[in-house]
This record gives structure tokens, sequence and C-alpha cells, in this order.
């Protein structure tokens, strides 16, 4: 999950960084082959993260699972058990001879597709803080999420307590 988010908004939030270098250290941050990365394979990564923006961005669950459908019907996946460290016996799900963008985006629409048969789509969403674009998926025990970061929330949260101060 955690990989899709910062893809998203690496490549479609204000500020974001899609560089190559930033990409390589998406993937070694969130467990990846990042070692296979090739800067060639930047535009597939930019490219994925533009796809999966809407996923967030959906209001209606059924558009989220439209979206979702779509996709697992278009990227080829060949689930299967994988065990090796650091993850120890897990699911993989593209073929293991896939280039690294396929296993990828393979990978994280899977997770997201586990999110939403989990959770339903309140647990992603974009920022709430006023002038955010970010995106988030909240994989917490409350579940009640609704900006990309604490900085986002402190902020918001502070505004709110200093308008009711003058008010």
């Amino acid at each position: 999950m955690s990989a899709a988010v910062a893809l998203v908004n690496a490549v479609t939030a204000t500020g974001g960084d899609d560089s190559a270098g930033a990409l390589r250290r998406l993937l070694r941050d969130n467990e990846f082959f990042w070692q296979e990365f090739d800067d060639a394979d930047a535009e597939d990564f930019r490219r994925w993260g533009r796809v999966l923006r809407p996923f967030f961005e959906a209001a209606r669950l059924r558009d989220a699972t439209e979206l979702l459908n779509r996709l697992m019907l278009e990227i080829p996946m060949h689930p299967h058990l994988s065990d090796h460290e650091p993850h120890g016996l897990h699911m993989h799900y593209a073929p293991p001879s896939s280039r690294l963008p396929d296993r990828f985006r393979a990978t994280t629409l899977m997770n997201l597709a586990e999110l939403v048969v989990q959770y339903g789509l309140g647990r992603t969403g974009v920022c709430a803080a006023d002038g955010c674009d970010r995106v988030y998926a909240d994989t917490s025990r409350a579940g009640r999420r609704r900006f990309c970061t604490e900085a986002c929330a402190n902020r918001t949260n502070v505004a709110a307590f200093r308008a009711r101060r003058r008010t």
C-alpha cells in the first residue's frame, strides 16, 4: 500500500519528486528489488503513478472497483508463493521473470484491491489539508485518517484551534 501511495505522491502531487533517483529510493524504502531499477524504467513508474491517482480520488466504491478490475485484466499476473529475505514466505503477483515495473504494478494493484476488500473505500483519499494534493491509505486500527502526514493534520488542527479562539 505504502508503495502505491508513495509513487502517486511522487508523480502527481505538487512538489513530488519523480526523478529516477527518487523512484529508486521509493523502491528501496518499500522493500522492492530496487537494485534492478534502470533509469529507462522511470517512465513506466511515472505512468503507473498517474494511472493509480484516480483510485485515491474516487468518491464512490463502484468507481474505485471498476478501475481496479479493469487494471487487473490489463496487468499480467500470476500469483505464486515466494520465500526470500527479508519477508519469508509471502505472495508475489507477477511471474519471477517479469521486469521490475511489471512486478511493481501487479503488487501495488493487488495491495490496493486487498485494502478495498478489507475496509472499503473509507481508508483512502486525498489529504484533507487545505492546499495539499497528496494521497493516503490508512491501514491503522482506528481507520480515521484524513491527512497524508502528521504535519498536515497538525497544521489543520492548529488553524482550526486558532479560528475557534478568534470567535
